[in-house]
């Protein structure tokens, strides 16, 4: 392709890439409503324009987001993210209109019912639903500590989306292809997005990420509203198409399925040792577990994941702590990876953690 021009905007000059790609996506999980695809560079991109698509849609302007979410390190992606240090500390102000909720996390005490009464308790105290344009869910919280949301919970929050004309936007930039074990983690719950924002695994490593929505709701933002000079970059997706093969031709879902019982096999071992070890959990291949101090969930232990994160490196195994409270190692191996690399890093995680505890 780069013998042929150098990408330039997509706007202006649509790429055979872009063009190919963009039909397989309504069809990668299935959703009734007929679907459209914006493709832009990054997963704060994807984020920032799917809170534009809902404002012009509803004609609202309120956003209600979740503690302990992620959705990127631009303004908006700043204020709908839950989660201060390290990611908001210094940075502010932020939009305003952007209200958190606390995201049900039965292990840290936070029922369904709980998250749905602070939802009925922003309605009459911060803002009426009839001025929310969106809520936005990650399916299972990523930086937040790996929390999956249950379909119980997406299936109640749809229903009162639905109730008051509020967009459900569902960021699957960490869990889309294939990481959960389904194509769209969303897919576990039934429940069918208004829109739904990709990046990350998307292209493999190369800088894309995509908008997908009802058509309905895409068509709303008018002409040149949406999109940018990189945006839908032909080498991204050309890299996107070849991920789409080795999904279907390597049976990724069924790996990620695999892999993730090998990994939380091996944990739940390690926890009969170990009683630091609070919860493992997590749906496919997106594992992790949390850190506490003689097995009481209350009471965290950031420190030894610290330690735990640096004897590790030492080994050569790169781990990345994430939650909260600063105590979760989140588990994240290729899909590709054989079983017997797997083990590898597994024994190095039960060294690094016997030396973590000496």
């Amino acid at each position: 392709h780069l013998e042929k021009f150098s990408p330039t905007c997509f706007l202006l000059s649509p790429s055979s890439f872009s063009l190919s790609l963009s039909p397989p996506f309504p069809s990668l999980s299935p959703r009734p409503s007929p679907q459209r695809t914006l493709f832009l560079s990054t997963g704060a991109e994807a984020v920032e324009n799917a809170i534009k698509i809902a404002r012009a849609h509803t004609g609202r302007s309120g956003t209600i987001a979740f503690k302990g979410g992620f959705h990127g390190r631009t303004m908006m992606g700043m204020a709908l993210t839950g989660k201060v240090v390290p990611y908001k500390t210094g940075f502010g102000p932020f939009p305003g209109e952007v209200y958190h909720l606390p995201f049900p996390t039965d292990y840290l005490g936070v029922s369904e019912d709980d998250a749905l009464a602070a939802l009925d308790l922003c309605f009459s105290a911060d803002i009426e639903p009839t001025r929310v344009a969106a809520i936005i869910i990650e399916p299972v919280q990523g930086e937040g500590g790996f929390y999956p949301a249950s379909a119980s919970f997406m299936q109640r929050l749809r229903q009162v989306c639905d109730q008051h004309g509020i967009l459900l936007i569902c960021d699957e930039i960490q869990t889309g292809f294939c990481r959960t074990g389904k194509t769209f983690a969303t897919e576990y719950s039934g429940v069918e997005p208004d829109i739904m924002t990709l990046a990350k695994s998307l292209a493999g490593g190369f800088p894309l990420s995509a908008v997908v929505g009802k058509s309905e709701v895409m068509n709303a933002a008018k002409p040149g509203g949406l999109g940018g000079t990189y945006a839908g970059s032909p080498i991204a997706c050309a890299a996107a198409l070849a991920v789409l093969e080795v999904i279907e031709e390597e049976r990724l879902n069924q790996k990620a399925l695999a892999q993730g019982e090998q990994i939380k096999a091996r944990l739940h071992q390690l926890a009969t040792r170990f009683d630091c070890i609070g919860n493992i959990r997590g749906p496919g291949a997106m594992v992790a577990m949390e850190l506490v101090k003689e097995g009481d969930a209350a009471r965290p232990d950031p420190d030894l994941t610290k330690r735990l994160v640096a004897e590790a490196g030492k080994r050569g195994l790169v781990l990345l702590a994430c939650g909260v409270r600063g105590n979760v190692i989140r588990f994240l191996a290729p899909l590709t990876a054989p079983a017997a690399i797997v083990d590898e890093g597994l024994d190095l995680l039960e060294q690094a953690l016997s030396a973590s505890l000496a």
